[in-house]
């Protein structure tokens, strides 16, 4: 039997204030299945370095992104591991995708690979 585990209201509040913000909420959707470099999501954005990183500490403060270093770049993605990563999925899964986003920066050529 599946049981999902009940999510505390005043944390549920504070998840759900941080996803009302349309850049942080299409980025947690984006990250759902991809990890993004800081300057891959500036230029998807089309908004400011510190901007982008601001948004992501918000969302990493409270567990919801994860960053793993890879080289000289560190790539941000989804934390599964999260006693609220049900809660959040629950709230994403309801979104269309932005993978899109992603396959234009590879047209483009800006798509972050490394080994």
């Amino acid at each position: 039997m599946d049981v999902k585990a009940q999510v505390d209201v005043e944390k549920a509040a504070q998840i759900l204030k941080l996803l009302g913000d349309k850049t942080r909420l299409s980025m947690m959707k984006l990250l759902q299945n991809n990890e993004c470099c800081v300057c891959e999501l500036v230029e998807i954005y089309k908004t400011s370095q510190p901007s982008i990183s601001q948004n992501l500490r918000k969302l990493k403060d409270i567990e919801l992104v994860r960053e793993k270093r890879k080289g000289q770049w560190i790539f941000y993605s989804l934390n599964k591991e999260n006693h609220y990563y049900h809660f959040v999925l629950d709230i994403l899964e309801s979104l269309p995708s932005q993978d899109e986003r992603l396959k234009e920066l590879e047209k483009q050529g800006l798509r972050i690979s490394c080994c």
